[in-house]
């Protein structure tokens, strides 16, 4: 049996230096383009018009809720994961998982969805970057991997709302698509690095408009 790649990631995720993400500014980012929703409406529409119009519509429930300051939690992302999938009940796998063709498997304990839950709540710790809290929250999601199907995709809308509950769109979103392992620690902090620049860029076309 292949190693277990959520136990690798809990130790790698204790191991990072989050603080040492970089800072962004406060201000809120108002960008020229919604990348997220350019997104879905476009390379994903391309691809399946169904899944695109469920993203979109999971995308705009996160919306919601970031706007309220609803923190992340597994019953918050059980209603997202509803529109992503397009079914009626979802539920936290009861059993291994397995990704990239068999090659990775996220194992599962008595402790792995207290310890998601925990890690969910560490999304709105104002002593961590505002990057490296949305980095630490896409791996997490990676990770865990919490759901039999869907992931992903549910990872790229858990990080679009920790930065959205502080006013922070990106105007791309299409460099965040690349493949994650959860034994590199360096791979975690360069995901919060490419936020960061994510960010910046936006900044800066949104002022050249």
């Amino acid at each position: 049996m292949s190693d277990d790649a959520l136990a690798a990631w809990c130790k790698v995720r204790e191991r990072v230096d989050w603080l040492s993400a970089a800072s962004v500014s406060p201000v809120p980012v108002r960008p020229a383009v919604d990348g997220l929703a350019a997104w879905f409406d476009g390379p994903v529409r391309l691809r399946d018009p169904d899944r695109a119009g469920r993203l979109i519509a999971a995308m705009t429930l996160s919306r919601a809720a970031a706007s309220r300051g609803e923190p992340l939690t597994p019953t918050l992302l059980d209603g997202w994961q509803k529109l992503v999938l397009g079914v009626k009940e979802v539920g936290l796998r009861q059993s291994d998982a397995f990704a990239k063709a068999g090659r990775e498997r996220y194992g599962l304990t008595p402790r792995t969805w207290q310890d998601f839950a925990a890690c969910l709540h560490q999304s709105t710790d104002p002593s961590v970057p505002l990057t490296a809290r949305a980095a630490r929250a896409y791996l997490d999601i990676a990770f865990f991997h919490p759901y039999p199907d869907g992931n992903a995709r549910l990872a790229l809308l858990v990080l679009a709302h920790v930065l959205e509950k502080e006013g922070v769109r990106l105007d791309e979103v299409g460099p965040l698509q690349t493949t994650r392992y959860a034994d590199d620690p360096d791979g975690a902090l360069d995901l919060a690095d490419l936020i960061t620049v994510l960010i910046r860029a936006t900044h800066r076309r949104a002022a050249a408009r």
